[in-house]
C-alpha cells in the first residue's frame, strides 16, 4: 500500500512524518490513521507538528499500515518478541508476529539476543502489517563479540543504519543515562533492570567516558531522518522493584530524555519516551504527570507497570492492572507483558495472554477518558447478551477464540447457540430471561410495572 507513497517522496532529504508536518502537508499516512481513528487528518497533522504523536513507518517497510501513538488516538499495546542465546528460532518468532497481530497487537519489538539477528529481524518486518521495533544495543553487543568493553561508535551507529535500511519503524535507544547518574543508582535495592543500560553502565565505568549514544545523538538523528525511524528514548534506570520507583536516578534520567525529546523534534525526528516499570499504585499518576512535565508531553510509552512485584507467573495481570491506571492518566501506548515475565522466554500462548490482558486494559482506559465511540462495542455486547445471540458474543469478544471455546465446553452443539441460557443458570435461573418474562407479562396486561 506505501510503496507508491514513498516514492512520491524519493526526492526528499528527510521524509520523516514531523517534517511534513511541519509544512503543512497532510500525508497518506496521516489521512489513513485520522480515518482509522474517525479524526480528522488536520488534527492528526497538528498533534505530530506538536510532537504529541507519531506514526511510526519506515520508508523500507512498504508493507506496514500506518498507526498513529499519541494522546489524541486511542491507547495502543505492544508487543515484545525475540530470541535469546539458549531459545533460538526464526518460525518460532514468526509465530509470535502473527499470534501478536491476531490478538491485537499495534506495535511488535524485536528483542532476538541469539541466533542470527539480522534474519530474524528480516522474517520479522517482512512478515509483519505493523510497525517492528528494536533495542539495537542487542545486535551492537552481538557484533562485538558480547564484549561491551569492544564498543565503539562506528560499530554502533552501523547497526542502526543496517536496521534502518531493512525497514524497522523505532529504535529504543538508552541515550538518557549519564554517568553522573551513577551515584543515584547506587542507592537503588535493584540497580538496573535494563538490560540496555546495565549493558551501557558496564561501559561507561570500565572506562569513566559518557555514554556513547548521549554524545552521537545528532549521528543517529541523521540516520532517522534518512528512514523515518522514530526513537523510543529508553529508560535504562526504571525501577525494577517498588522499592526502588519515582526516586532520584529515575527521574533524572527523564529529564535528559527530555532534553534530547526537543533536540529530535528540531532535527525533524519523530520520538516517544518510555517509561516504569514497578510501580506502586499510587505513583502512577505523578510519573505520567512529571513525564508530560519534563518531555513536553511527548507520547508516553509504559512498561506495565507492574503493582506489586510478588505475582510471578501472573504477571500480566499485575501490569495490566497499572496499565490501566496510566493509560487512563495519559500514557498513549502500553507495553504488554507476559505470564512469563521474571521467569522464561514466553512462547506463542504467553504472548496470547500478555496481549489480551494489555487490550482490555488499553479498552478500559479509552472508555475511562471517555473517547468518542469507545463504549460502543460494549453496549454492542450487552444487547447480544440480553438477546442471547450468542455468535454475535463471540464476534464482539477481544478474543472470540477463547469466548466460543469457553461455551462450548459445556454446550458443544450448535442447537445451544439459539438457547436462552448458558451452562452457568440453565433454563429455569437465567435473570435475563425471568426480567424478559417479567416485562412480557406487564406487557400484556397493560398494567404499569410500577403498580
Amino acid at each position: 500500500m506505501r510503496t507508491l507513497w514513498v516514492q512520491q517522496r524519493v526526492q526528499d532529504n528527510i521524509r520523516t512524518q514531523l517534517h511534513y508536518a511541519k509544512k503543512g502537508i497532510i500525508t497518506q499516512e496521516m489521512e489513513y490513521v485520522a480515518n482509522v481513528e474517525n479524526l480528522s487528518p488536520s488534527l492528526i497533522c497538528d498533534e505530530i507538528k506538536r510532537g504529541r504523536l507519531i506514526i511510526p513507518a519506515n520508508i523500507n517497510h512498504t508493507q506496514l499500515e500506518p498507526m498513529g501513538i499519541g494522546i489524541a488516538t486511542r491507547t495502543k499495546i505492544n508487543a515484545n518478541i525475540g530470541s535469546s542465546q539458549i531459545v533460538e528460532d526464526i518460525d518460532e518468532e514468526v509465530q509470535k508476529l502473527k499470534t501478536s497481530i491476531k490478538y491485537g497487537a499495534d506495535t511488535v519489538m524485536d528483542l532476538s539476543t541469539g541466533g542470527d539477528l539480522d534474519k530474524i529481524r528480516e522474517a520479522i518486518v517482512q512478515a509483519s502489517s505493523v510497525p517492528i521495533g528494536t533495542v539495537p544495543m542487542y545486535q551492537i553487543l552481538h557484533d562485538v563479540n558480547n564484549d561491551v568493553l569492544k564498543l565503539d561508535i562506528d560499530t554502533m551507529l552501523s547497526v542502526l543504519e543496517k536496521q534502518a535500511k531493512q525497514g524497522v519503524s523505532y529504535f529504543t535507544i538508552h541515550c538518557g543515562f549519564l554517568l553522573s547518574h551513577m551515584p543515584f543508582v547506587a542507592k537503588r535495592k535493584m540497580g538496573i533492570v535494563s538490560r540496555g543500560g546495565s549493558l551501557m553502565a558496564s561501559y561507561m565505568m570500565h572506562y569513566h567516558k559518557e555514554n556513547p549514544f548521549y554524545e552521537h545523538f545528532d549521528e543517529i538523528l541523521n540516520i532517522c531522518q534518512k528512514y523515518d525511524v522514530s526513537l523510543s528514548l529508553g529508560d535504562s534506570l526504571r525501577p525494577g522493584c517498588l522499592a526502588d520507583a519515582s526516586d532520584e536516578a529515575q527521574f533524572a534520567e527523564l529529564k535528559v530524555l527530555g532534553e534530547l525529546a526537543q533536540r529530535a523534534w528540531e532535527a525533524d525526528v519523530q520520538v516517544m519516551i518510555e517509561g516504569p516499570g514497578h510501580v506502586p499504585l499510587n505513583q502512577i499518576e505523578r510519573n505520567v504527570e512529571l513525564q508530560k512535565q519534563y518531555c513536553n508531553q511527548a507520547p508516553f510509552y509504559v512498561l506495565g507497570p507492574l503493582v506489586t512485584d510478588i505475582a510471578a507467573g501472573y504477571d500480566h495481570i499485575a501490569s495490566a492492572i497499572g496499565a490501566c491506571v496510566a493509560a487512563w492518566k495519559g500514557v498513549a501506548m502500553l507495553c504488554y507483558v507476559t505470564p512469563k515475565e521474571h521467569l522464561g522466554l514466553p512462547n506463542a500462548k504467553d504472548v496470547r495472554e500478555g496481549i489480551l490482558a494489555y487490550k482490555i486494559a488499553a479498552h478500559a482506559a479509552d472508555i475511562a477518558r471517555g473517547r468518542i465511540g469507545a463504549r460502543d462495542r460494549d453496549d454492542e455486547m450487552s444487547d447480544a447478551r440480553y438477546h442471547f445471540d450468542w455468535n454475535r458474543q463471540f464476534e464482539l469478544a477481544l478474543d472470540p477464540d477463547r469466548a466460543r471455546e469457553y461455551h462450548d465446553e459445556a454446550l458443544p452443539q450448535e442447537v445451544f447457540k439459539d438457547a436462552e441460557f448458558c451452562s452457568m443458570c440453565g433454563p429455569k435461573f437465567c435473570s435475563y430471561k425471568i426480567s424478559q418474562d417479567i416485562f412480557k407479562a406487564h406487557a400484556k396486561d397493560k398494567q404499569p410495572l410500577a403498580q
